[in-house]
């Protein structure tokens, strides 16, 4: 048997597997992003900000409630106003209105 004959059968042995991988590696991707199992790199800052949002909320609702007892009899208005007060961080200009309109649907509670 030449070295010819050897290479031929060695390639007849391997060509399922080398043609499964290439199809595993182009349809796998496909498949797991349809089916929701990757997490984009916008989804991932999505969920974050989502978070950090959800986290400053509490702390303005508590500093909020500390200085107003009753804030749930407070009209939409006035709600927003304390949130805008307590919703800025030591630093921050503005208040994120995310965060502002987060604080006060906690206030609302």
């Amino acid at each position: 048997m030449t070295s010819m004959q050897t290479a031929t059968a060695k390639w007849q042995a391997a060509k399922p597997i080398v043609f499964a991988l290439a199809i595993g590696l182009v349809a796998g991707p496909l498949i797991s992003n349809y089916m929701g199992w990757q997490v984009t790199h916008a989804t991932a800052q999505a969920q974050v900000r989502d978070n950090v949002t959800e986290q400053l909320a509490m702390i303005c609702a508590a500093r909020a409630k500390a200085d107003v007892a009753d804030t749930g009899a407070l009209d939409w208005s006035a709600r927003n106003e304390l949130a805008k007060k307590w919703v800025v961080t030591a630093g921050a200009p503005l208040a994120d209105l995310d965060v502002t309109d987060a604080c006060a649907r906690r206030l609302a509670a």
